[in-house]
């Protein structure tokens, strides 16, 4: 019987953790968070009134097991002066199965079986829901893009109206048998997840462990001077009556030059692991050295994180 494994979140890191866990014989359930209101994602949403599909998409390319000429073509953004410009192939296709088949979460699914998926992919709910963010200076900011582009401390965030929580979600991961929470953007990709009382009442009635991978770099606007356990308190804040058993974290170097590009471009540094801080919050910690290097970006080295979580299953 292959373990169940339940991972929350959206965006390049929860992709980059998928590739490496269909690698492993696991049943592997994907909750994707769907308030993403930016660049072609946005524009669909405002047009057919859709929950994102944006990370959606990067998901199922993700999990697929087909020809990469078919993940290039997903990918591709028109660049053209008609209203295509800037749309990805695969946003339009999700958004036209979502009206064919009724609904988004079955619209994934016929997709899925052209894709050849190795494992399931869900949206959190099938509501347009709209993300509102809450300032440090108290200001209220709606619309993940622009809590993002705010570029503030972020105090909280939640939603501008309440979802309706898939239930096929709920029961995904009240049968886990770990929990995963994503690397990716904590407030507008991990914590979108949490911010319901249905997941939080499903995290409660999971025999499930939560473990969460912990960012290598900081990001500006959400993170920025956080260290590991920091991301571990503001989790646990949003996670109910459960708390984050098992964190896994970078301990690889990272390249002083690459370093000083990220802190001149995007403004990001390294998430420092504090060891005896972790140890006062009672997590579990995993540490390895998961440093890549793909194109120039800094990436989790999938295959080495995916053997991690699975070695803790066994």
């Amino acid at each position: 019987m292959r373990k169940k494994i339940v991972v929350l979140g959206g965006g390049t890191g929860m992709s980059t953790l998928l590739r490496g866990l269909k690698q492993f014989p696991l049943d592997i359930t994907a909750v994707v968070s769907v308030s993403d209101d930016g660049r072609s994602t946005g524009r669909l949403r405002e047009e057919f009134k859709t929950p994102a599909v944006g990370d959606i998409r990067q998901v199922l390319v993700a999990l697929s097991e087909v020809e990469p000429l078919v993940e290039k073509l997903l990918n591709y953004r028109f660049e053209t002066t008609s209203d295509l410009n800037g749309h990805a192939v695969g946003n339009l296709l999700l958004t036209a199965m979502a009206n064919i088949s009724g609904n988004m979460s079955d619209g994934i699914e016929s997709i899925g079986k052209i894709l050849n998926l190795k494992g399931r992919v869900l949206p959190l709910t099938e509501d347009n829901v709209i993300l509102m963010g809450e300032m440090a200076d108290g200001e209220i900011i709606e619309g993940e893009h622009n809590i993002t582009e705010a570029n503030k401390d972020i105090k909280h965030v939640f939603y501008k109206e309440t979802p309706v929580i898939l239930p096929e979600v709920i029961r995904r991961i009240e049968e886990a048998d770990l929990i995963i929470l994503s690397m990716g953007s904590l407030f507008t990709s991990i914590i979108p997840n949490l911010i319901s009382d249905d997941i939080r009442k499903a995290l409660a009635n999971s025999n499930a462990k939560i473990m969460y991978v912990c960012n290598m770099m900081t990001q500006p606007g959400e993170t920025e001077h956080f260290n590991v356990s920091h991301h571990i308190r503001v989790l646990n804040e949003y996670l109910g009556t459960r708390k984050v058993d098992i964190v896994i974290a970078n301990t690889g170097k990272i390249d002083q030059e690459l370093i000083d590009k990220y802190a001149s471009l995007e403004q990001k540094d390294p998430v420092f692991l504090d060891i005896e801080n972790l140890k006062k919050l009672k997590v579990q910690i995993i540490e390895d050295d998961f440093v890549m290097i793909d194109n120039g970006a800094l990436r989790h080295n999938a295959m080495k994180l995916a053997f991690h979580i699975f070695s803790s299953l066994i």
